[in-house]
């Protein structure tokens, strides 16, 4: 039997419907009433108040990361809507599911340049997957029931609804609703056997197949399978940045990261392989390199679920569409054992030759100020190699990725394609929402710890227990990376005027520590660790260090150097 109640109400009840149980945002004017009837749903809603609207977005990203349920986000109409959209962006391209809910004014006033009205439709639809301007109350469970079911299947993606006061407040006969079907959406399309099989022969008569691990192994929770395709074929593999914890970092098979900033076996074996097999990934320029030389050797084989990745980037034999996790369950039976031993063993010189040439003096410097590897070598070894690494965006990422190690999967949280300052710090408070159990470590630099600073208060509120270790070289550290390699070291408005951090972490009452030298870090770590609630770890490390190996943008994908003249 239905039941009369207003829309504010209605997305209430919707939200819980689908089992949502967390969402970050911040109230204002043509919201307030769906703030209004949160007020009642504090006991089943936890909402966690951010102090600026990208903050909730990122914040959802991280909780959607970890967690794999679909992050929710509540702003107002406007400023509150357009301060969502690096984030829609971000969530668009590195395929996380969110539903972002604004508010909007009322529908006789569209159009009209009304106190905060944009059209949010109209600027979110290239970087949502759906998005939707609810102007009737009656259209609210439907629409909310239809926007989950979106973000969430297939390749997940961001919706917007666009939620209109009047909506909000109108009084209607609600009943819940339920979608799991839409006509012209196919969220996994259906493989054919046969190009399956033909995959398992191109597998079987391989001599040097190497396999590309992404995101997409995580999202669609095909970890063993990946496994045990490896390990039956005995295909070695590289992940991408995203795909770095689908399969513990230890693994014999697992041989690092791919891309610009990776490690030199996977780089320099793509250009050298018989049979290259991606899953889960597109092939995007970082990990491609010069496309005209990409692999031109081998033979492609692309486990993906969004048609639209294939032959996008790179052309490939044939494609496997559909939910990898399935797929590669039908593919397994049809593949033979083998060793690939001699293959395997190609590796080994170039991680020797990497190891002493790089890691080796970026983890074990006996002199000198720190520097980023190893500490955050340090911090991953001191949480067992079990914690979540969130990162910002610049070296900070980029040295986190390279040596932070990883035993459990869901354990990487980064902007990846947009490659967003600022992302990190709200992107933690939100995974130690969505992982409560596990221990949130976040790197970030001194410049994007700048860009989203005012989301300490959320920490401040919430007591989130964020691990924030900041790597402060007084410097935006990848552009001036850039600048002294290609810009003949003019390192324009680089330099970085820093504030002092531990006056503000103490002005939010969070504990605080400095480290200056070598000596102290360890003992520090620990603090940092065995502390109750949110840490600021502040490392001085080294101004002008430069993550190495480094693939110079537009070379190959196996021309590295690793060291900097």
């Amino acid at each position: 039997m239905s039941e009369r109640i207003s829309g504010a109400e209605a997305l209430m009840r919707s939200l819980e419907d689908q089992g949502v149980t967390t969402l970050f945002g911040y109230p204002g004017g043509a919201i307030m009433p769906t703030y209004d009837a949160l007020y009642d749903h504090r006991d089943k809603l936890n909402h966690v108040l951010v102090r600026h609207e990208q903050g909730a977005i990122h914040a959802a990203q991280g909780y959607a990361r970890v967690s794999g349920r679909t992050g929710v986000v509540l702003v107002t109409s406007g400023p509150g809507a357009m301060n969502t959209i690096t984030g829609l962006a971000d969530a668009m391209i590195d395929s996380t599911p969110l539903v972002v809910i604004c508010g909007q004014v009322g529908a006789a006033m569209l159009g009209t340049d009304a106190f905060q009205e944009v059209d949010v439709v109209g600027v979110t639809q290239p970087i949502s997957k759906w998005n939707y301007q609810i102007r009737r109350a009656e259209d609210v469970a439907w629409a909310v029931a239809r926007a989950f079911y979106i973000a969430g299947t297939g390749r997940p993606g961001p919706v917007v609804l666009d939620f209109t006061k009047n909506a909000q407040t109108t009084v209607i006969d609600y009943e819940p609703q339920k979608v799991n079907f839409i006509r012209s959406y196919v969220p996994e399309p259906v493989c054919e056997m046969s190009v399956i099989q033909k995959a398992a022969e191109m597998i079987n008569q391989s001599v040097k197949p190497f396999m590309l691990v992404g995101q997409g192994v995580e999202l669609a929770g095909a970890n063993q399978e990946v496994l045990e395709l490896a390990e039956k074929a005995q295909i070695p593999f590289g992940c991408t940045m995203l795909g770095l914890s689908a399969i513990p970092s230890d693994h014999p098979l697992n041989k690092g990261m791919l891309g610009m900033h990776g490690n030199l076996g996977p780089n320099v074996m793509t250009n050298q392989c018989d049979l290259l097999i991606a899953v889960g990934m597109r092939f995007d320029d970082r990990v491609t390199g010069n496309l005209k030389t990409y692999a031109k050797q081998a033979k492609v084989i692309h486990f993906e679920i969004d048609p639209s990745e294939i032959n996008k980037n790179v052309k490939v034999d044939v494609a496997v569409l559909g939910n990898c996790k399935q797929t590669l369950a039908d593919l397994i039976p049809y593949v033979d054992e083998a060793k690939h031993g001699s293959w395997i063993a190609g590796f080994k010189p170039y991680e020797e030759k990497e190891y002493d040439k790089v890691i080796d003096k970026a983890l074990h410097p006996t002199e000198g100020p720190l520097l980023m590897g190893e500490v955050i070598r340090k911090v991953s070894e001191a949480a067992n190699n079990e914690a979540i690494l969130v990162t910002d965006v610049g070296q900070n990422q980029l040295f986190g990725c390279r040596y932070f190690k990883f035993t459990k999967k869901r354990s990487i949280v980064t902007s990846g394609g947009c490659g967003t300052m600022g992302f990190a710090l709200p992107a933690a408070i939100g995974a130690t929402f969505g992982a409560p159990d596990r221990t949130v470590c976040m790197f970030v630099g001194d410049g994007g710890l700048q860009m989203t600073i005012q989301e300490l208060g959320t920490i401040m509120e919430q007591k989130a227990p964020v691990k924030m270790i900041l790597l402060n070289n007084n410097y935006l550290g990848n552009v001036r990376q850039w600048q002294y390699l290609f810009f003949n070291k003019r390192y324009s408005f680089t330099p970085m005027l820093n504030p002092d951090y531990e006056l503000i972490s103490k002005g939010y009452g969070i504990p605080c520590r400095t480290v200056v030298e070598r000596e102290d870090l360890d003992a520090a770590i620990r603090e940092m660790l065995d502390t109750e609630g949110p840490f600021l770890l502040q490392c001085a490390v080294k101004e002008e260090d430069n993550v190495l190996p480094m693939t110079p943008p537009g070379s190959n994908v196996d021309e590295m150097l690793l060291e900097i003249l």
